[in-house]
């Protein structure tokens, strides 16, 4: 896999890969994502503020993520362990549907991992779709601890953070 940060000429290719995943989320009963979430505005914004990464397998985008840095509030009614590190926040983590079940996310992370720490954070915060139970899985059996919930537009979702 080959990981780099997502290009304005890639917006194309990258929401063909958040529709399919949608299609796919909501065949198995997990309406996370929809037509109005991850809307183009948003890709393009985290494209622009070289935030959005890619994995290629053959060419391919694999899978998409987000690193944001820290800005004051985010998710600030948890119960954060690591209150004082420095922390990204991973975003918008998927996997293409044609690369599922491959290891693909665990890769992934891995990337992302080490990419966190070579940027000099040590702290990763997420959130996580309590209906969409393998990202939990993928994300509880990394070490991240549930620090708290918070609702947002589409219902409740989990906060988790791992420090590195």
């Amino acid at each position: 896999m080959e990981y780099r940060k997502a290009r304005s000429r890639d917006l194309q290719e990258l929401m063909a890969l958040f529709r399919a995943a949608t299609e796919a989320m909501d065949a198995q009963g997990i309406p996370q994502w929809d037509e109005i979430y991850p809307s183009v505005e948003i890709v393009q914004a985290d494209i622009d503020q070289e935030q959005m990464y890619v994995g290629q397998v053959d060419g391919k985008i694999a899978v998409v993520f987000v690193l944001e840095p820290c800005r004051e509030g985010d998710y600030e009614s948890a119960n954060w362990q690591y209150p004082a590190e420095r922390f990204v926040v991973l975003h918008r983590l998927c996997v293409h549907p044609r690369f599922q079940g491959q290891g693909i996310a665990r890769q992934a992370m891995d990337y992302l991992e080490q990419e966190v720490c070579n940027s000099g954070y040590s702290c990763i915060r997420l959130d996580a779709f309590p209906q969409n139970p393998a990202a939990i899985r993928l994300y509880e059996s990394r070490g991240y601890g549930k620090a708290g919930e918070i609702t947002l537009r589409k219902g409740l979702f989990y906060l988790y953070e791992k420090k590195l």
